[in-house]
């Protein structure tokens, strides 16, 4: 019985494995409909290293620097390379955006020709894919290292989520396709794909998405009528304002706002989900002629040691200089939670916790519902 247990469970690990990559694979193949913007043609992308600068035409005004900075530039990569150009890095006097580049740093550019002829050369940023990429290599092995098959699977989960986000979420939202609906089909289906890496074709996947889209869906109705009862616009999102005058001012910015709240809560969700089945699960293999009541309770009882307080502090990273500004400036509290944009994130963070407080009961009475013995068969 032990060996059968075990070529399950391995057959499931490969099933998993073979199905996430077919996502992967298929996800990246697919086009975003954006790929080839107006402002890149005509256009090369490439690495320089600063052998170079020239900082006479910047004006220095306390801490905020304008003008250009010029670098001489050692081309690394790309049509271009070996050949030494000279570029410019605007300044806007924005500290939030602009950088100062030093010899020996190595940026990202944007060359404009035409022919054989450059055109101008552009110092978008410093470069750091190389180091992101180390990061997330040295991520990916830690992960596996101390998680083993689970911890692979998670590096398919995360990939499949930013690939999701990326390649379908993002663009149907700039086509005007409805958010609100776009998100819960975008979340669902995560929610299904990332709980099955758990599971595999198991009972207690469809327990735990059941309990986790039932969470979102609180979220998403508390979401919509709290943003409308608070008169909050979408426009309090960084960056929207830039992109409705990019050419795209019909979007329902609001909108995009309600479904951000259940979209950054379903991942707490999905934990909560997946640990109150797990514990039903663990109590019904111990007991299994325990009534479907009893395993709800016990799914309830570890559920209350959900504290609200984790989207609580994902959250207030985000904004810990604004409340330093507020404290530095001595602003009244009431004034501090009246304002529009801090009123978002209190309904952010309150409604995606009131979505993980229901997680608990909704994923305790699936499981105890789903995972009971039936009819004298156990669950699978």
């Amino acid at each position: 019985m032990k060996i059968m247990s075990f070529f399950k469970r391995q057959n499931s690990v490969v099933l998993t494995t073979i199905f996430g990559l077919i996502v992967i694979g298929i996800l990246i193949c697919l086009p975003t409909g954006y790929e080839d913007a107006l402002i890149y043609q005509g256009t090369e992308r490439a690495v320089g290293k600063v052998v170079g600068t020239d900082n006479s035409a910047i004006i220095t005004s306390g801490l905020i620097q304008s003008g250009e900075q010029l670098c001489t530039l050692e081309i690394g990569n790309g049509i271009f390379a070996g050949q030494t150009l000279e570029g410019v890095n605007f300044l806007s006097g924005s500290l939030e955006k602009d950088k100062i580049f030093k010899t020996g740093d190595r940026a990202l550019l944007t060359i404009s020709y035409k022919g054989q002829e450059i055109k101008s050369v552009i110092l978008s940023d410093h470069y750091r894919l190389d180091k992101e990429f180390i990061l997330l290599a040295v991520f990916a092995v830690f992960l596996v290292v101390f998680a083993g098959k689970i911890g692979f699977q998670a590096i398919l989960s995360f990939f499949i989520t930013i690939l999701m986000i990326w390649k379908v979420l993002v663009p149907c939202y700039l086509k005007g396709c409805s958010p609100v609906w776009t998100g819960i089909a975008i979340t669902a289906v995560l929610t299904a794909i990332i709980i099955f890496f758990v599971y595999g074709p198991d009972k207690r996947t469809l327990s735990a998405v059941l309990g986790a889209l039932l969470g979102v869906a609180t979220t998403c109705i508390l979401g919509i009528l709290f943003t409308d009862l608070f008169k909050i616009h979408g426009a309090v999102m960084t960056s929207s304002e830039s992109l409705l005058y990019s050419g795209y001012q019909d979007l329902d910015l609001t909108s995009i706002f309600m479904a951000s709240i259940f979209i950054g809560a379903s991942g707490a969700m999905m934990d909560l989900a997946v640990d109150i089945t797990s514990a039903v699960y663990e109590v019904i293999s111990k007991k299994p002629d325990i009534l479907p009541a009893e395993a709800v309770l016990s799914g309830l009882r570890v559920g209350r040691a959900a504290m609200t307080t984790t989207l609580l502090l994902a959250y207030s990273g985000g904004y810990i200089s604004l409340l330093m500004v507020f404290m530095a400036q001595g602003t009244p509290i009431d004034h501090i939670l009246n304002y529009k944009y801090v009123a978002a994130e209190v309904l952010d963070t309150v409604v995606g916790s009131f979505g993980l407080v229901t997680v608990a009961p909704f994923t305790s009475l699936m499981a105890g519902l789903l995972l009971t013995r039936k009819k004298g068969s156990m669950p699978s």
